[in-house]
């Protein structure tokens, strides 16, 4: 027996202005219209305008009135005009209003309390801070990265062993507590990043330029500082607030380069070279203890710098100084994560990853046995092992693919309050415990983990609310709300930006895999743009094919063709474009060929696709 149950009553309606479009009425003159959110969860709405024949075409805001006992809509009222629908701008407000983002300019109280220019490190702020300026410091981050969160040292000490360090920004020095500045970064929770577009979480005064770890000006900072042996060991650990002054911001691929170019000896490129050695052992040892290694395709587009339109799709590509990066601020999450609970066991802000149900792992167990290959999921070593030596002979994509199949399997990391919750563990960094400290300029948590930390080195002073492990646990809850739909608007921005990438190519014949097998579809990936589309076999227009599906492979019979995931097809891609609100991406088979089925591969290529980009 399922537990059931129903509603009695509604206690208050969750309704917010909603974005969609109007269904223009077909009576001539009438000022009654129906109303179609983006929402599809949300049903239409009857609003009164009279100008209706304006707003055809664009995106608008309703809000809900009221839904009359015996009328089939609700009642609803237009809010505003947000801009015609396809267009970017329009577009993206759109997304971040679906998605629950704030996005609006910060207020004048915000503002009020940034410190004013010119900024000077003062001799008051030196007190209780220890003068790194003279280390040698360096950030490594993706190129055009104005954020700079974090920056990193490492040297040789006198006794033979490194001392590295991971220097912060110092946000919580600017951002009092209960100010308006902070309970606006505590609302928005998160900095969001769309394709061209970064909707910071503090302003940008501080964002960009007074807690960005910039070089060559000085910085105040709350730094992390290990000794180690030449193992990679801990021996001690410290914290404390500093000033640092970073010698060089260089992105993944400059940091890679001073490390392979044998020619330079400088002491960035030595400290580099001394952190990606210490990196490789810290990595080695993670994995063994059973960390994952999952992979996701992320896409990076190219943008045209006069019309920010997409030129280009490529996967990203990830340098070795990427996991360089990874692998310190991994390392003093968990100190700083051990630290602050040792301190405070009631009220430690610290992130969880729980372990997945079992059931959730049976797509991963099918797709693999279909290839004769054994995937053991009884822990995350045992999961990190088996995805090692998963190999297929002449498929070496094949890894990735299940790799991309596991990832689908996780539950979502979350922040929690120590006091409220008993079990601590990070499944996917197979660590006991762990929190967020090295980005506080870009995630609200940081932020508390920040003033937990300076209130155990007496670097700052406490306040009620840090304590208080009730207002931390719905703190907690507001923030995984906001990091989660963060999630959601990059997602959406980047199928948006693929919209419009294939918008301007026409149809593209592409080749792909087969990632999941449905009732009437295949779900096809296709590696070169991270895409991921639907073949659906329903012969909407034509006598529907014989479909047999198995759930048990998963494999879908076709006429006489057998699909199984990982089989690689060819699709043609394209935009359908046809319900301006719903946008998709259409996938189209050509191999196999299947007669009534397949489609014919269409004339695609440099001749069919020149003259629109010259236009």
């Amino acid at each position: 027996m399922k537990p059931t149950g129903k509603v009695v009553g509604i206690i208050k309606r969750n309704w917010r202005p909603f974005c969609g479009m109007l269904n223009v009425s077909q009576i001539k003159e009438s000022t009654r219209h129906l109303f179609t959110p983006a929402d599809r969860r949300i049903p239409r709405i009857r609003i009164e305008t009279r100008q209706a024949s304006t707003l055809a075409g664009q995106r608008i805001m309703v809000a809900i009135d009221g839904w009359p006992k015996h009328s089939r809509y609700p009642n609803g009222h237009f809010v505003r005009s947000l801009g015609g629908a396809g267009e970017k701008n329009t577009e993206e407000e759109v997304l971040l209003l679906e998605h629950d983002v704030p996005h609006q300019a910060f207020s004048q109280a915000v503002l009020s309390f940034l410190p004013k220019m010119p900024w000077a490190i003062t001799p008051e702020d030196m007190v209780r801070r220890e003068d790194l300026r003279h280390l040698t410091v360096c950030s490594v981050d993706p190129p055009g990265c104005t954020d700079i969160d974090d920056a990193l040292h490492c040297r040789e000490l006198e006794n033979g062993n490194l001392e590295v360090g991971v220097h912060i920004a110092d946000v919580s020095h600017f951002i009092r507590p209960g100010n308006a500045l902070d309970k606006e970064a505590a609302n928005r929770g998160t900095t969001v990043y769309l394709c061209g577009k970064r909707i910071d979480m503090v302003p940008e005064l501080l964002s960009s330029n007074l807690c960005s770890l910039r070089s060559n000006v000085e910085r105040l900072a709350f730094s992390c500082i290990w000794e180690m042996n030449h193992e990679a060991e801990i021996l001690k650990t410290r914290f404390t607030k500093s000033v640092i002054n970073s010698k060089a911001s260089l992105t993944y691929a400059e940091a890679q380069m001073r490390i392979d170019d044998t020619t330079k000896n400088d002491d960035t490129t030595k400290s580099l070279r001394g952190l990606n050695k210490l990196a490789k052992i810290l990595k080695r040892r993670r994995i063994e203890k059973g960390a994952l290694t999952l992979s996701s395709l992320e896409v990076r587009f190219h943008m045209d710098s006069e019309t920010h339109d997409p030129i280009d799709l490529q996967t990203k590509e990830l340098m070795e100084t990427n996991s360089m990066v990874e692998e310190f601020m991994l390392l003093a999450n968990i100190s700083v994560a051990q630290k602050i609970y040792d301190e405070f066991s009631e009220c430690a802000l610290l992130r969880k990853h729980p372990a997945p149900p079992p059931s959730n792992y049976d797509i991963l167990l099918k797709a693999a046995k279909s290839k004769d290959v054994v995937i053991h999921t009884d822990s995350a070593k045992a999961l990190a092992d088996s995805l090692d030596v998963a190999k297929v002979d002449g498929f070496p994509y094949f890894n990735t693919l299940l790799r991309i199949l596991a990832t689908r399997c996780m539950m979502q990391a979350v922040y929690f309050c120590s006091g409220m919750d008993s079990d601590f563990h990070h499944y996917g960094l197979a660590s006991p415990i762990y929190t967020h400290f090295t980005s506080p300029i870009r995630r609200y948590a940081d932020i508390i983990v920040h003033r937990l930390l300076a209130v155990a080195i007496g670097a700052d002073s406490t306040y009620p609310d840090l304590m208080d492990k009730h207002k931390q646990s719905a703190l907690c809850n507001n923030l995984n709300y906001r990091h989660k739909m963060a999630q959601y608007a990059q997602r959406a921005s980047v199928a948006f930006h693929t919209q419009l990438f294939f918008k301007s190519r026409g149809i593209l014949n592409e080749e792909g895999f087969v990632l999941f097998v449905r009732k009437n579809a295949i779900i096809v990936l296709i590696p070169k743009f991270g895409l991921e589309g639907t073949v659906f076999f329903d012969g909407k227009d034509k006598t529907a094919p014989n479909l047999v599906y198995d759930e048990e492979g998963p494999t879908l019979t076709i006429e006489q063709h057998t699909f199984h995931i990982f089989d690689k097809v060819k699709v043609t891609i394209s935009l359908d474009d046809s319900n301006i609100q719903h946008q998709k991406i259409r996938m189209a088979l050509i191999d196999p060929v299947i007669s009534g089925v397949s489609v014919p591969a269409p004339d695609v290529g440099p001749q069919a696709k020149k003259p629109k980009l010259d236009q």
